[in-house]
């Protein structure tokens, strides 16, 4: 199971991040997970919403360069070593991370990571065969 992440690409200027969150706002678009990356010019700004297809839409209509990719949304115990665990079975199995950032829900005792890597099938196999859950898209309303 994987969910859209759609990545932006934000002019690097005061504002512009506030401007991307108040489209945002106004659409009703509830971000799930958030991550910045920062160049000198342009940030790429990756997250998971409620709904891809309607944020990839509405970002094409206001001129921002937008696009959707299937990443892993992995849950875990909220507790020191769950992430090695899991990253320790990818990269014992072959699997490489690309990058990765932190998700937040209203589920108690629970963590969950957002993972970009080489392979989702593979890795979803390795994590499967392991007992740990992965979220799909549909499945984030009820987080």
């Amino acid at each position: 199971m994987t969910v859209k992440q759609i990545s932006v690409f934000v002019e690097n200027k005061a504002g512009k991040l506030a401007e991307l969150t108040e489209y945002l706002h106004e659409n009703q678009i509830d971000m799930r997970a958030l991550s910045i990356a920062e160049a000198q010019d342009f940030g790429i700004v990756r997250m998971i919403v409620d709904d891809a297809y309607k944020t990839s839409c509405i970002l094409k209509e206001a001129g921002y360069v937008a696009s959707i990719t299937p990443v892993l949304a992995v849950e875990m115990p909220d507790e020191p070593g769950s992430l090695f665990h899991i990253l320790k079975l990818l990269g014992d199995g072959g699997v490489n991370l690309e990058y990765m950032y932190a998700f937040l829900t209203r589920k108690q005792a629970t963590a969950y990571m957002v993972l970009r890597v080489e392979n989702n099938e593979k890795a979803i196999e390795i994590l499967n065969r392991k007992g740990i859950h992965t979220i799909s898209q549909d499945s984030l309303a009820n987080l």
